[in-house]
């Protein structure tokens, strides 16, 4: 992974890391204002909304530091190691946590008429594209597997052959 291309994708997990402190500092707590406003017949819906949206940000902040991790570990050309697998398995479940929350949310808003029935489809598709998201880099996990395995057998030859030399 080249220099510039390194900077960029800090560049934007910094931009994302940074609006989700801010939308964790600002905007959570104006949406628990406004959520104060729900009539008594929606007012069970008030925690379990603000702890949703707070867990939903902090899976999102996760998987930013644990691809910012693998990033650097592309830079040092250490990515083909042990090492990276905490990191990939960390940012799987935070994505598969991710997915989990959408099925929760859309739980929570099925019954009555808090929304429409199409809101709750959606909401419950984004939870299937979030799991399908979870599924595409838990292949990308066999992958990095498979090049982890290569990698050590080439040492492996290489350190023979040096040897034989």
């Amino acid at each position: 992974m080249g220099r510039f291309t390194v900077l960029a994708v800090r560049i934007v997990i910094g931009l994302v890391l940074l609006g989700s402190v801010g939308v964790q500092v600002v905007m959570v707590p104006l949406f628990a204002a406004d959520l104060n406003e729900l009539s008594a017949e929606y007012a069970y819906l008030r925690a379990p909304l603000i702890i949703l949206a707070l867990l939903g940000i902090l899976g999102v902040q996760i998987a930013l530091v644990c691809v910012w991790r693998l990033v650097s570990m592309v830079r040092r050309g250490t990515v083909f190691s042990d090492g990276a697998f905490r990191f990939v398995d960390i940012t799987i479940g935070a994505i598969t946590g991710e997915a989990l929350l959408a099925f929760v949310l859309g739980t929570l808003l099925a019954p009555g008429d808090a929304v429409p029935p199409g809101m709750v489809l959606l909401i419950g598709g984004a939870g299937v594209l979030t799991a399908g998201v979870a599924l595409i880099v838990l292949v990308l996990r066999m992958l990095l597997a498979q090049a982890v395995a290569r990698n050590a057998e080439a040492k492996q030859l290489e350190a023979e052959l040096h040897g034989v030399i």
